[in-house]
């Protein structure tokens, strides 16, 4: 999963920075497709400010695009492939989408890195080519999407999963770590999107549960794992996911664990330690689902499911098409983040003049998540689930619906 630290903005030097491959760091157009998803106005609803003083007055006011004809739009991506079927494709179509829905001719082009090393250098690429809107996928490009749009007031920055939550009052870097400057106001031009976590996870939690009482011999236990417990999201996902199995069955158990304590490698970036760590887990607890939020990690956690015939719950993305065979031969449902959907309504929040700068909360009300198709799993569930996912998500959607303690949502309590 995309890790973002809420709450640990200290941390945000030491972000996980995955293996690098041997995709080139060139900017080649791609033609643009129709939407897949009818995008809808960007929420303007941003979270409390953390920061300790008040940002200096001298910030420059964003940059207004409002009407604005056929506006260049470019994509940064993490590393990997632009077709990951992940983050980096979605949120890539989430350009391509919005662009076409504010009329833009030009095919919006990406730059996919080849290592951590080219971030900065490629969203100079597009500042060197006098983009209007730069989109940047991900919380490893944080820190080189905040120098990049203190440095270039005139364009306007997106960030997919971004927060950044430790800059100056004048809203670079800060690498004292006094974090005294308030991004929404300090950089007007720089728009994180980011999600509810324990949404999406309460909706698998209902999956989880009702395939529990499906299963041939349920054990009334399921199971979850996360990569670190420093990873705020990973632990609204897995506080979500309990809440909504516990709404279905009451006395259902979910065991949860985490793989590692900090942010090193073994958090987000080891399959195999992932899939050890599972074995282990689920010969321990013997769970009959278990939800993987630890990225490449949690890949490993799907493998360790299905060699051990329970079913497997994906994160971030609909994992059933991300991983394909055999790795979805056991996945049932993904908690999503609609990444494609938030940046293409970020997209013509811009272009309407509408977009707010900060942070910018994507749920349910908006289209910022779900649980993912079933799939050839499909035949397992019966109406009752199906009913009892879309009165979460309308309760949800209403505001009327607790899907993360009231106390202490997102924080890690062993």
């Amino acid at each position: 999963m995309r890790i973002r630290t809420r709450g640990f903005g200290v941390l945000a030097g030491f972000a996980l920075i995955v293996s690098a491959c041997s995709s080139s760091a060139t900017a080649v157009p791609i033609a643009t497709a129709a939407p897949t998803t009818a995008p809808t106005t960007a929420a303007s609803t941003a979270p409390a400010a953390t920061a300790s003083a008040a940002p200096s007055s001298a910030a420059t006011p964003a940059p207004s695009f409002a009407q604005m004809p056929n506006l260049k739009i470019g994509v940064v991506t993490d590393i990997g492939t632009l077709d990951d079927k992940g983050y980096n494709e979605f949120s890539f179509k989430g350009a391509q989408d919005g662009a076409i829905a504010i009329g833009v001719t030009d095919p919006v082009p990406s730059i996919v890195p080849k290592d951590a090393s080219e971030y900065a250098a490629d969203i100079q690429q597009f500042v060197s080519q006098k983009y209007d809107v730069i989109v940047t996928v991900g919380f490893n490009l944080t820190a080189a999407t905040v120098s990049a749009a203190h440095a270039n007031p005139k364009i306007r920055f997106v960030g997919v999963d971004q927060s950044p939550e430790c800059i100056t009052p004048a809203g670079a870097n800060d690498a004292a770590f006094a974090c005294k400057g308030v991004p929404a106001t300090a950089l007007p031009n720089y728009t994180s999107l980011y999600f509810a976590e324990d949404q999406a996870g309460y909706l698998a939690g209902i999956v989880a549960a009702y395939a529990d009482k499906g299963a041939p011999t349920p054990t009334g236990v399921i199971g979850a794992i996360g990569g670190t417990t420093l990873c705020a999201p990973c632990v609204r996902y897995i506080q979500g996911y309990g809440l909504g199995a516990k709404s279905v069955n009451p006395a259902i158990v979910v065991k949860s664990a985490y793989v590692t304590h900090d942010f090193s490698n073994a958090a987000f970036n080891d399959p195999a330690g992932g899939k050890a760590f599972a074995q282990t887990f689920i010969q321990a607890n013997k769970p009959d689902v278990l939800f993987q939020v630890a990225g490449k990690t949690g890949n490993g956690v799907i493998e360790a499911a299905c060699a051990a015939n329970i079913y497997g719950i994906g994160v971030d993305v609909d994992q059933w098409l991300s991983l394909g065979a055999p790795a979805n031969a056991c996945i049932i449902t993904s908690a999503e983040k609609h990444v494609e959907s938030a940046v293409a309504q970020a997209i013509e929040s811009i272009a309407g003049g509408t977009l707010a700068a900060g942070d910018i909360l994507f749920n349910a009300k908006n289209d910022g998540i779900s649980a993912a198709d079933f799939h050839d799993k499909a035949s397992l569930f019966g109406p009752a689930v199906t009913t009892a996912l879309q009165t979460a998500l309308a309760a949800m959607q209403a505001g009327t619906l607790q899907t993360c303690p009231t106390t202490g949502c997102g924080v890690y309590a062993p």
